[in-house]
């Protein structure tokens, strides 16, 4: 079983954080800071980028299997019994949703930050071969190019003309959480079909968060989506995709505001 890499701060009752790209925790620190106070904050490294796994070799990664991790950190850390909030960003919202398919009575409440699962779009299968184009340009002319023609297909801009540039060396490539993030997160991810039944059947469980900055893009189209179709809540954020680096501070405050509280009678509560 793969060793888990996580560290927690903070007292109160336990949030997870799925951080978002390659599962790299870094810059996180400052909405940690904000939370720490009311909630323990555990923030999970999947790959364990943050915890001396940086330069090893990657494999292809799996929803399923961050998940899986991100269950086990609850199982230790939570006291026996105890219900668990979630915060999965990005592709870490992606894990968050299958863990609340999977693992319902063990959670309080997940929030999934513009999750990009776009493959549940009528139009997914065009969106999906948007997030192959990044791949290849990646492989064809770098990562800049790559992180170019990405930002353009969050936004539902044109695909900007690729510049040439130097792909990264295999030794590069596993030292830049960035590259790894295309390279084995972003087409597996982009392509998970969430069990959109079982996240309906826990819906007084979900929120579906996007950022009030990606209106009209389409991480805020798949949130709303996703959370149409489960009957989740929905929730705008400060900032955009990356609101939790952008406006920490404020980010934090609209966490807490959209956690239910523990004793709040009615809401579900982990057996």
């Amino acid at each position: 079983m793969a060793e888990l890499h996580y560290d927690v701060r903070g007292h109160g009752p336990v949030l997870l954080i799925v951080p978002g790209g390659s599962g790299h925790p870094m810059g996180l620190g400052p909405l940690v800071d904000a939370l720490a106070g009311r909630f323990t904050v555990v923030t999970y490294d999947p790959l364990g980028l943050a915890h001396g796994r940086l330069g090893q070799p990657v494999a292809d990664q799996r929803v399923e299997e961050w998940s899986d991790g991100a269950h086990r950190v609850l199982e230790e850390t939570l006291t026996e019994g105890e219900p668990g909030y979630v915060l999965g960003m990005s592709s870490g919202a992606v894990a968050a949703l299958d863990l609340l398919a999977r693992h319902p009575h063990r959670l309080r409440h997940v929030i999934a930050h513009e999750p990009p699962c776009v493959g549940v779009l009528p139009d997914g299968g065009r969106q999906l071969a948007g997030f192959r184009e990044v791949y290849d340009t990646y492989r064809a002319a770098g990562l800049a190019a790559a992180a170019a023609r990405l930002t353009a297909g969050l936004a539902g801009a044109a695909p900007p003309q690729v510049e040439p540039g130097q792909p990264l060396t295999r030794e590069q490539e596993l030292t830049d959480p960035m590259a790894l993030f295309v390279v084995h997160v972003l087409r597996r991810f982009t392509s998970h079909q969430p069990d959109l039944d079982a996240l309906a059947a826990a819906a007084g469980r979900l929120t579906l968060a996007a950022g009030s900055d990606s209106r009209g893009q389409l991480p805020h189209r798949t949130a709303g989506f996703v959370a149409e179709r489960t009957g989740g809540g929905f929730a705008e954020f400060p900032g955009g995709h990356l609101g939790a680096l952008q406006h920490p501070v404020a980010f934090a405050e609209r966490i807490a505001a959209t956690l239910p509280p523990l004793d709040v009678p009615g809401v579900p509560q982990a057996p």
